[in-house]
């Protein structure tokens, strides 16, 4: 059971840092919104320390020593961490859904760049599938094709932030775009990082981005349905309310250059709205046959790990570990030099 102060602290820094996951989450039953929130407060403050540290290697260094005291059930003593720790013995949360955020985390430490969009994909699918397998984990909900279809929805959000944010990364120093699509359009890396410039070429990618995020959208929609039916308005929330930000984004020419697409407070009232008709007519409308579309090649390590649980097992891949160790050699030569 989370704690009530730890959860106050939890609502507060979603409430401040994610304004669409915060605006959906009002549409989630409290057994579900609680413990979600508390999954998205730890995430949200991984990230944000691997992404806006001053040493990222150190801080997933840190991130996995604060995965495996809770796992312990010894977490570090801060509300984030107690509170993620109450909600991993609660549910018996998969480790390895935790572990592949933190793999997809140390990604970005090590400031990996991306050749195809398989591979963009699996990064989409370490940092925002897995909360979306652990999203159903939190639903009780373990069947194979609405885990699946969770996962479509997490790469889809994903690509569409990425998409989003092409100016404000490169300007950060970070390059998400596929290099063989650079390479077809004739771009180079110094093109794009630094203060790029908007261009016809980065705005065919951003609308390229934005077509495999949409196609993923809709091929998620059918495992809604496979939700218990008070979280489905919520689900629809976020799907909506990221879907939106792409969809302006196109409105602006896909100019995501000269500014970053959010949608409006009132604009997010309309969609929580649409979300709660939607998942009204999924209840009585026939399932479509999409539902049983494998899942993406990149994701099916996720749903093989939610349906099958080992809650308390390490799930450390090889990859991970490598990862890992590459990381602690990194940060060895740095505190040499």
């Amino acid at each position: 059971m989370i704690d009530p102060n730890d959860m106050d602290h939890c609502r507060a820094a979603i409430r401040e840092g994610s304004y669409s996951f915060h605006a959906a989450s009002k549409l989630l039953p409290a057994s579900v919104r609680d413990p979600a929130l508390a999954l998205y407060a730890f995430c949200r403050c991984a990230d944000d320390e691997v992404d806006f540290g001053d040493d990222k290697p150190a801080a997933v260094l840190a991130l996995s020593e604060r995965l495996e005291a809770a796992y312990r059930g010894q977490p570090r003593n801060t509300p984030t961490d107690r509170a993620f720790t109450a909600m991993i013995e609660e549910f018996d949360m998969p480790r390895a859904l935790p572990e592949a955020l933190l793999e997809g985390l140390a990604w970005d430490g090590m400031e990996r760049r991306y050749a195809t969009l398989s591979d963009l994909r699996a990064y989409s699918a370490r940092v925002a599938s897995a909360v979306g397998a652990m999203m159903c984990v939190l639903m009780r909900v373990r069947d194979e094709q609405a885990l699946a279809r969770a996962c479509d929805l997490g790469v889809a959000m994903q690509l569409t932030n990425i998409a989003r944010d092409v100016g404000e990364d490169a300007r950060a120093g970070r390059l998400y775009l596929p290099t063989e699509w650079l390479d077809e359009n004739g771009l180079r890396d110094a093109d794009v990082l630094g203060n790029p410039a908007p261009s016809q070429k980065l705005q065919r990618l951003t609308k390229r981005l934005l077509a495999e995020a949409n196609r993923l959208y809709l091929r998620s929609e059918p495992g809604i349905a496979r939700l218990p039916l008070p979280a489905r308005p919520g689900i629809f929330a976020a799907r909506h309310c990221y879907d939106a930000i792409g969809r302006k984004l196109a409105r602006s020419g896909y100019d995501s250059i000269s500014m970053r697409a959010t949608t409006t407070g009132r604009h997010k009232m309309a969609l929580l709205g649409l979300s709660v008709i939607r998942a009204g007519w999924v209840s009585i409308t026939p399932e479509s046959p999409v539902i049983f579309a494998k899942p993406l090649p990149e994701t099916a390590f996720l749903v093989e790990a939610a349906s099958h649980p080992k809650p308390n097992q390490s799930a450390w891949s090889d990859p991970v570990i490598s990862v890992l160790s590459q990381l602690k050699a990194q940060e060895r030569l740095t505190a040499a030099e």
